[in-house]
């Protein structure tokens, strides 16, 4: 496994799960096109761009980079790198049919390939035993505020994610994965411990933690 302090923005499902096979660290997948009229999956990625960087890893394909485009655009170009899958003809064992171009997407391609890429892109990849490693927020954390595993979490997940202009529909792991992109551990629980103490009256005070 590699650490990689940016946020990886990918494509779908499938390219998120073969990409966690590798990387340590924040990988947002983009639902395909749905990233265009997506606001606050779209606003998610502006807040970790701003705050650690973002990798752009869409596949080299039309629909990639169409997709790769709209992020571009939208995001201050210091703030992002770009990763490039190379033109390797095949098609994913999931898939019925290759894709239109016939191209392999990130999905198809080996970890090998796939960390390549990264480092080609510039990517902050720390992959060394000696690294500081910095203690993350966790799922206990969040069971403990009554955020997962209880009957009301999921209630209470919406509520704070409207107060910290977080996607409506993150469940707890998406939850939990944003809070440690746009935070460090003592930030995320002080923030958590404030919301979770205020009894559901005014709203937080975002500009005190977020960029």
């Amino acid at each position: 496994m590699i650490r990689v302090r940016e946020a990886i923005v990918v494509e779908g499902r499938a390219d998120k799960a073969k990409l966690s096979g590798l990387v340590e660290g924040i990988i947002v997948e983009t639902g395909g096109f749905q990233i265009f009229r997506d606001q606050e999956k779209m606003e998610l990625i502006r807040r970790l761009a701003a705050e650690r960087g973002v990798v752009i890893f869409t596949d080299s394909d039309g629909a990639g980079f169409l997709i790769r485009s709209r992020l571009s655009q939208s995001l201050p170009p210091n703030q992002v790198k770009h990763a490039y899958t190379p033109d390797v003809p095949g098609k994913e064992r999931r898939k019925a049919k290759p894709s239109k171009e016939g191209k392999l997407g990130v999905e198809g391609m080996t970890l090998a390939v796939l960390e390549d890429c990264l480092r080609r892109a510039g990517a902050a990849i720390d992959g060394g035993e000696e690294a500081e490693k910095k203690e993350p927020l966790t799922k206990a954390d969040l069971y403990d505020l009554g955020l997962s595993g209880g009957a009301e979490s999921g209630a209470r997940r919406k509520d704070l994610q409207k107060r910290l202009g977080l996607p409506e529909r993150l469940s707890a792991n998406g939850l939990l994965a944003a809070l440690n992109g746009l935070y460090s551990r003592e930030e995320a629980l002080a923030l958590l411990y404030r919301w979770s103490g205020d009894g559901g009256g005014e709203a937080l005070e975002k500009q005190a933690y977020l960029p």
